[in-house]
């Protein structure tokens, strides 16, 4: 059971969580070259993606359910734990900075208003990216 779970959560990972970091800068590209559709449907997108994540964390807790006793592994294990918390970060700043920032700028008519909102959706994709490079780092190195 724990190597179908392990499997399920690194699938997961890949094809959940991958897609909620990099859709964001195919929407930068679509909204340079004024796809306000394309961008839309991003938007959707990366807000379904994004959600789908969980999944990943309930994979995750479910290995924890699964886990030899003799690694002493529990929601309160450093890495698991730093683990979540930059989860959540990179979630919160998807849902709530780079999707309404990508759904603005998929209404908007000038570039020149879509600047600042190119901007945020660069930022936050940008950070909850390299959050979740640092959740990879943590579940590969377990410290």
């Amino acid at each position: 059971m724990a190597t179908v779970l392990n499997v399920l959560h690194v699938v997961g990972a890949v094809f959940l969580a991958g897609p909620m970091a990099i859709l964001p800068m195919s929407a930068m590209r679509a909204l340079r070259t004024g796809e306000r559709g394309q961008v839309a449907t991003l938007a959707r997108s990366t807000f379904v993606f994004s959600l789908l994540s969980i999944l990943v964390v309930f994979l995750g807790f479910g290995l924890l359910g699964v886990a030899d006793e003799r690694f002493h592994l529990s929601i309160g294990t450093p890495w698991i734990l730093g683990s979540l918390i930059l989860y959540a970060i990179a979630l919160l700043v998807n849902l709530f900075v780079v999707v309404p920032a990508m759904r603005s700028a998929a209404e908007g008519d000038a570039s020149v208003a879509t600047r600042p909102l190119y901007g945020r959706i660069a930022g936050g994709s940008g950070v909850s990216a390299l959050l979740l490079v640092a959740v990879v780092v943590l579940m590969v190195w377990k410290p």
